[in-house]
């Protein structure tokens, strides 16, 4: 997930800049003199680690550094220091999809015994346990800790939709209407944007609209499905959707292009991580201030109504000595506490917190989306960095035709059952 950085970064930094220290606090250093590497995603919520890191400093010694790199560098450096057991990081920010490979593979501390140790000191219950569960959660191993919760929305043009005389979608087969309904080609106005970018983008994007049109890609033996008859149909969907009501180009969008386009005011809809949202109301990157509306995903007729959820979690290290552990434990503690934490949805308190319902009353949308979220509709398995590979390459060959559906995922089907045996 591409960063999305603007007005709620600066809002959350004002908020937690102003957590204080008491001198008590101040005066009992537990870690002094000791450094912690973090590597972290390059989301919103990086530059308010970098800018919050000094005052955990001040509060127990332990100086933290924050490592701010790309998806792919991300995942790439951390592996490579998890393989190499070279120590480079103390703490990283965890993808939710990267928690099977991590359990597997042992890369990171179990977390769950000193979860249920300091239960009451890090108020597990306000946690909403689709977060718990999905944010570094795998087989019963806690292998890192939620941080940062993304909630998949749909964002809307309210005016587009009353000017057309339209209800915001309930079902898919609504939303897909009403996607080539409002698009305008001559006016510039195009119903729908996603991600169509080879690799991760696309993979990523529709991954959740086959779940919304009731494709899996694993059957109910956790084995792969790619070429099921509901994911074909889906990707023939995907696809109906770009050729006909999405801006020339988008089949190179990423996130950022994907934000662009309907920050800009060329997109009636667009599925999107709800850490984007406290922008498309703020003048100075939006055209369409006042103008959007968040709700929640529409499921095709009768599919149930689960919403995808995703985000970050922090994982600590398994090679760092005990001591170190034990400081990169504090600070997760220390960042994901009430206070500190405030603005980056995980907690059920921060969904009812009256200030902040002022500045983002979409907040009941996504506390919606975590009461009844999906975080499995990409596979949290091991194997999930290959199937996103196979995934990302098969669904922008069709949208740039150079594969017919039904060809591209029979390919893969084949590619990702030797990944099983």
């Amino acid at each position: 997930m591409k960063p999305f950085i603007g007005r709620a970064t600066a809002l959350a930094l004002g908020a937690l800049a102003s957590v204080s220290l008491s001198g008590a606090e101040a005066a009992d250093k537990p870690y002094d003199g000791m450094t912690l590497n973090l590597a972290s995603q390059n989301d919103q919520f990086a530059a308010v680690l970098a800018a919050i890191a000094p005052q955990f400093e001040a509060l127990t010694g332990a100086k933290v550094n924050v490592d701010i790199m790309s998806y792919p560098e991300l995942l790439t450096k951390i592996t490579a220091d998890y393989v190499g057991h070279t120590k480079g990081y103390d703490l990283a920010t965890v993808d939710i999809v990267w928690s099977g490979q991590f359990a597997e593979a042992g890369y990171t501390v179990d977390l769950t015994d000193w979860i249920k140790r300091d239960a009451a000191e890090i108020k597990v219950d306000d946690i909403y346990p689709s977060l718990m569960a999905s944010l570094g959660g795998y087989k019963g191993k806690q292998v890192a800790f939620p941080f940062a919760g993304y909630a998949n929305v749909l964002a809307y043009r309210k005016d587009l939709y009353e000017a057309a005389g339209l209800k915001p979608p309930a079902t898919m087969e609504e939303f897909v209407a009403d996607a080539l309904k409002l698009t305008d080609k001559s006016k510039k106005i195009y119903g729908f944007v996603a991600n169509g970018q080879k690799g991760p983008a696309v993979a990523q994007d529709w991954m959740q609209y086959n779940r919304q049109f009731g494709g899996s890609i694993l059957d109910k033996d956790g084995k792969p499905a790619l070429n099921s008859p509901a994911n074909i149909a889906s990707v023939v969907a995907y696809k109906k959707l770009f050729d006909e009501a999405a801006p020339p180009g988008a089949a190179d969008y990423d996130w950022g292009g994907r934000e662009e386009s309907f920050r800009q005011g060329l997109v009636a809809n667009m599925q999107t991580w709800s850490i984007g949202a406290a922008d498309y109301d703020n003048p100075k990157v939006s055209k369409i201030a006042g103008k959007a509306g968040i709700m929640l995903t529409p499921s095709a007729e009768g599919q149930p109504q689960e919403y995808g959820i995703g985000g970050w979690a922090l994982g600590v290290n398994k090679d760092i000595d005990p001591k170190k552990q034990e400081a990169a434990w504090a600070f997760i503690k220390w960042v994901t506490s009430p206070a500190v934490h405030k603005e980056l949805n995980l907690r059920k308190s921060e969904m009812t917190d009256q200030e902040l319902l002022a500045k983002y009353p979409f907040l009941p949308v996504i506390a919606t989306s975590f009461e009844h979220g999906d975080g499995d509709f990409r596979p949290r398995i091991p194997q999930y960095p290959e199937l996103q590979d196979l995934i990302g390459g098969a669904i922008n060959a069709v949208l740039v035709g150079q594969a017919d559906p039904k060809t591209a995922m029979d390919d893969i089907q084949a590619k990702a059952e030797a990944l099983f045996k």
